[in-house]
């Protein structure tokens, strides 16, 4: 082989290919050492979130959105070694960014309202709620929606910025409720003595409270028919039966009342 041809191509080699393959290498390097730090990073986070009992819905988000962060870094880091131009692909990233933002703007309000549901908390898995028109059992905190079973078991999903931006009542965050009810006592019988013949009737009701003690009083007095407010106290979960056992009790006291007059 001509010496000259031997002597240009070891030249091209010197002046291309070497820092092209340096530039390979290099960027594999960055791939693996990156990829090992990410898992390192990733691991050291984990564990700081079960430490902190932090929600685990929130925990694999927060996870995957670092994971594709790190990775994006990485990926620029290893253009930019290879000799590529990131500005201008940073710049197209950004762009993409606002043009997705802007067409789901109210999937991201929706996404942005479940961040906020799962740090602040205002009711969590199992707990009776009313909020955004619906009055229900909480199911499932989604990133974007809550799903949540209804007293006749229909499964509604609601939009998380609905639940985050409207009032939201929990009746599970305190350990007891109150049951209001009225009763129109019958003119004939004695105001005052069926009301603590009702008392004691309604603190034998099953799982009425003895503590707050169940109220009877007069709501409104009217000598052809007074009312009278019931008021007995209830764990959340027992709500309904004591509303219909108490309304049962007022019943049939008031009804032999009245046939014994």
């Amino acid at each position: 082989m001509d010496p000259q041809v031997t002597a240009q191509a070891d030249a091209l080699a010197r002046l291309y290919l070497f820092p092209f393959a340096l530039k390979v290498v290099s960027a594999v390097a960055i791939w693996v050492v990156g990829g090992w730090a990410i898992h390192l990073i990733r691991g050291a986070f984990s564990r700081a979130m079960r430490i902190r009992r932090v929600d685990a819905t929130l925990t694999r988000y927060l996870d995957a959105s670092a994971n594709v962060l790190l990775k994006a870094l990485v990926l620029i880091t290893i253009l930019g070694v290879l000799g590529i131009q990131t500005t201008s692909f940073a710049a197209l990233m950004a762009a993409a960014g606002i043009a997705i933002g802007a067409a789901w703007a109210g999937m991201l309000a929706n996404f942005a309202a479940g961040l906020f549901l799962l740090t602040f908390r205002p009711f969590k898995v199992g707990d009776l709620i009313a909020a955004g028109g619906i009055t229900g059992t909480v199911r499932e905190i989604g990133l974007f929606v809550t799903s949540i079973d209804t007293p006749d078991q229909v499964l509604t999903y609601v939009g998380n910025n609905k639940l985050f931006a409207d009032n939201v009542q929990n009746f599970s965050a305190n350990p007891f409720r109150r049951v209001d009810l009225t009763a129109q006592v019958p003119p004939s019988v004695n105001l005052l003595e069926s009301i603590g013949r009702l008392r004691e009737q309604v603190r034998r009701v099953p799982n009425v409270l003895a503590q707050p003690e169940p109220s009877v009083e007069i709501l409104t007095y009217n000598p052809s028919a007074s009312v009278v407010t019931v008021r007995p106290y209830c764990r959340s979960e027992d709500y309904w039966q004591v509303y219909f056992d108490t309304n049962r009790v007022i019943t049939e006291l008031y009804s032999r009342a009245t046939v014994v007059a």
